[in-house]
């Protein structure tokens, strides 16, 4: 199976492409594979992201999420949590969970973090740099909306926008998509800000995809771990 992304405009000379426009979500999508991975593989999968998950919950998460919602309460009104719908593996909308980082607004959902944005609250600043706020999609992992590795899910008017620029962008969700994946391993973190950025995190997803084992799993994991340990780069 070969798969490439390419701008889609112009198409490449000599190169037939013909979108297929999902009207119920405005997806440019293509006739992808329905199963990327085989149920060995599936079922492995899903049996390190439970187990991790728990474990994690137990040990970790049990005081420290405690400790995070009591810090958002204390500096801004509002809940400790923030919930947005995504586009999950097939498409299929479901809520990813975050702890707040912004003051309360109605541009959550619409517009991007950026830098010096005044939405954000000082320990909202302190948890998206650390990615801390992405903890709760541990959740979500136990669900089975995510796995705890796979493409970053997007909010979903990036994802109209993306899918539309970027040749077979919406095979990132023939997966489940992941709190980090290969893109947030290699450094790609925070605000999309151009069209460049938005290709390689896109490139790299795809790649993981194609060449998923469970050892590169553990390696993106443990790249991730160094990359916010050792990052210089500011993420809003």
């Amino acid at each position: 199976m070969s798969t490439t992304i390419t701008e889609k405009k112009p198409p490449a000379s000599g190169r037939k492409y013909i979108p297929k426009t999902n009207k119920s979500k405005g997806l440019y999508i293509k006739n992808f594979p329905d199963a990327i991975f085989n149920e060995s593989q599936q079922l492995l999968k899903r049996t390190f992201d439970v187990t991790l998950s728990i474990v994690l919950t137990v040990l970790i998460f049990s005081w420290l999420f405690p400790l995070i919602g009591l810090l958002i309460k204390l500096t801004s009104s509002g809940p400790v949590f923030f919930q947005q719908l995504r586009h999950g593996k097939d498409n299929v909308p479901f809520y990813c969970y975050k702890f707040r980082t912004m003051y309360v607004n109605d541009q959550a959902d619409t517009k991007q973090a950026t830098k010096d944005d005044p939405r954000i609250t000082w320990i909202g600043k302190f948890l998206r740099k650390s990615s801390l706020d992405e903890l709760p999609q541990f959740f979500n992992v136990i669900k089975g909306e995510m796995s705890i590795v796979g493409p970053r899910p997007h909010a979903m008017p990036m994802n109209y926008k993306f899918s539309a620029e970027i040749d077979n962008f919406m095979f990132r969700h023939t997966v489940k998509p992941g709190i980090t994946g290969l893109a947030q391993a290699k450094g790609f973190r925070g605000e999309t800000k151009d069209f460049y950025d938005i290709y390689s995190r896109c490139k790299l997803d795809i790649f993981y995809v194609k060449n998923w084992s469970p050892i590169l799993d553990i390696k993106i994991i443990i790249w991730t771990v160094f990359s916010l340990l050792l990052s210089k780069n500011d993420v809003y």
